[in-house]
Parts: C-alpha cells; sequence; structure tokens
C-alpha cells in the first residue's frame, strides 16, 4: 500500500510538472497565440456561423419567418432533388465530369510543365516562360471567355483557322454550339489558367531534391528523361499525394462563372454545374431552402471523397492528410 501511495503521489508530481511545462510554453508562446486569434475570429464567423443556415434545408424556409419560425418540412427538398427533379442528377453528371477533368488535366499540365521547366539550364529564358506562364492566373474569368471566344470564332478564330490549314476542318466549326466539346473547352481553358501558378509549388519540391542523385545518374549515363521518371518524379510524389488529396474534395467545384459565361441554350444541358443550379433554381427564385439543400449535398460529398482518398492512401502506405 505504501509503495502504490508513493507511486500514485509521484505520478501527480510528473502530471502537474508536465501542466506546468505546458503552461510555460503557452506563456513563451503568447505573441504567436495572439497573432492567430484573429484568423481563427475570421474563420469563425465566415465558415462556422454560417453553419446555422443549414437549417433552411429541412424547412419551408421564408427570410419573415426567420430560421425558428419557419415551417419544418423534414428531407422534403432532398426528395425533390434526388427523386422528382431528374435535372438535378445531370446537373451532379456534369458537376462530377468537369470536376474530374479539370484535376486530370491540371495535375498533368503542371507536373509536366515543372519538370521540364526545371530541365532550363539558363536563368534568363526560365524566368521569362516563368513569369509569362503566371499571367493568366491573376486576369479574370470574363476576360478569358473572352479570349476563348475569339479564339474558336468561326469568324477567323485562330483555332479554326489552324485547322482548315492542316486540312483536318473543311469548314469552320462552332465549339460552343456542340455539347460534346464543352467540357473540354472548360478544361484546356481552366489549364491555359492555372497551370503556370500551379506548378510553383512543383518547382519549389524540385529544389528540394538532392543535387546528388542528378550528378550519380549522370555518371551511370542516364539522361534527362531517365533522371526526369527516376529522379525528379519520385522526388516530388510526396507533394503530389498531399496535393491530389487537397484537390479531389474539390471535385465538385468545377467552376462557376467559365460554364455560365459560355453556356447558351444549345449545350445547357451539359453545362450547368450545382452551383449554376442553386443560383438558378435557388436564388433567383428566392427557393433558398432548395439552394442550402443542394449546398449541403455538394459540401458532405466532398468531405467523403476526401476521407476516402485518404484512407486509401493509407492503405497504400503513401502521404495523407491525416
Amino acid at each position: 500500500m505504501f509503495m502504490a501511495g508513493l507511486k500514485h503521489m509521484k505520478g501527480e508530481r510528473v502530471k502537474r510538472r508536465n501542466s506546468d511545462i505546458t503552461w510555460r510554453k503557452i506563456v513563451r508562446q503568447k505573441e504567436l497565440i495572439l497573432l492567430t486569434i484573429p484568423f481563427m475570429i475570421y474563420v469563425l464567423i465566415f465558415n462556422y456561423v454560417p453553419i446555422i443556415g443549414w437549417l433552411m434545408a429541412f424547412q419551408n424556409y421564408k427570410p419573415q419567418d426567420g430560421f425558428f419560425g419557419s415551417e419544418f418540412v423534414g428531407l422534403k427538398w432532398f426528395k425533390f432533388l434526388f427523386v422528382d427533379n431528374p435535372d438535378f442528377i445531370r446537373t451532379i453528371r456534369n458537376t462530377l465530369a468537369m470536376g474530374v477533368i479539370n484535376l486530370v488535366l491540371s495535375f498533368l499540365f503542371a507536373i509536366g510543365f515543372a519538370m521540364i521547366l526545371n530541365e532550363v539550364v539558363h536563368k534568363t529564358p526560365k524566368k521569362f516562360v516563368q513569369t509569362v506562364s503566371y499571367l493568366p492566373h491573376f486576369l479574370s474569368m470574363i476576360i478569358v471567355c473572352g479570349i476563348l471566344q475569339d479564339a474558336l470564332s468561326t469568324d477567323h478564330g485562330i483555332i479554326n483557322d489552324f485547322l482548315i490549314n492542316l486540312h483536318l476542318l473543311k469548314q469552320p466549326v462552332n465549339f460552343f454550339t456542340h455539347k460534346e466539346y464543352f467540357w473540354w473547352i472548360v478544361g484546356f481553358a481552366n489549364v491555359w489558367k492555372e497551370t503556370g501558378w500551379n506548378s510553383i509549388i512543383y518547382l519549389a519540391a524540385i529544389t528540394a531534391i538532392n543535387p546528388d542523385l542528378y550528378e550519380a545518374a549522370s555518371i551511370d549515363g542516364a539522361g534527362r528523361l531517365r533522371k526526369m521518371l527516376h529522379i525528379t518524379l519520385p522526388g516530388i510524389k510526396p507533394t503530389i499525394f498531399i496535393l491530389l488529396l487537397i484537390n479531389i474534395g474539390n471535385v465538385l467545384n468545377a467552376g462557376f462563372e467559365i460554364q455560365y459565361l459560355l453556356s447558351n441554350g444549345l449545350v445547357q444541358s451539359v453545362s450547368q454545374t450545382i452551383d449554376i443550379y442553386v443560383l438558378k433554381f435557388g436564388i433567383s427564385q428566392c427557393n433558398y431552402s432548395l439552394g442550402t439543400a443542394a449546398g449541403i449535398f455538394k459540401s458532405v460529398v466532398s468531405i467523403i471523397l476526401i476521407l476516402l482518398a485518404n484512407a486509401a492512401a493509407k492503405a497504400a502506405g503513401e502521404e495523407r492528410l491525416f
């Protein structure tokens, strides 16, 4: 009993000591903690407080009645979306398809561009290409859509003229009236706009690779392509996996502006995304409950995708978020 009492007292002293150490660390780092408070408040106000608005998805919400005065209808609006409204199922298909195309193309082009740019020896042309590749990121989507319309125009658009000169087309094609082209137009527009910007993090990861590996590969007779495939690509693999996991959760954020600006009656069945659906049938018609239900669906799917992707990465022994 005496020994047990001593052990208990010793354990209590260790706990108090650990608590004191933790408190001292907090006091020593109080400046850093104070700096984080504004950001925590920002996240709380703009990311967590609006979740109260999810109540609208389970009500016949009317602004004059408020959250607690509107009629509670349960899962009525979710049933309307998935059972009574085939347009929403088509909207999910469009959003998912464009999201996957954007994800795949953006990753392939950004990684490839970073690896190729890393092989440029001379600094001046390398910096020039980098700078030029970043510029489209800072253009508004309205400007990007204007450039697209000019490039794909049937009236001396550069794409039509190029294809005609190669004898691949006999006459100009109005790409914006063909459903089969719309998803790919959106995908390559995002590639053109974001490839340079997305490549920054891969270029930073490449600089962390040990240069001795490249020298050893050169001694063994490896060319540039083999170095890229067997040193550069494996060296940035952890970065690729982390970014992939993060971006998988954004698959349903396929975009709003470019689809809304380039859409027309002929391609509406393939151009409408969930965000456009919420604007058209939720906000514009003041049916806030329907719009909130669609938004909740998108958020829940994003969370599930991140959890599944993270679990798959963990099972494969790769880098993961948590």
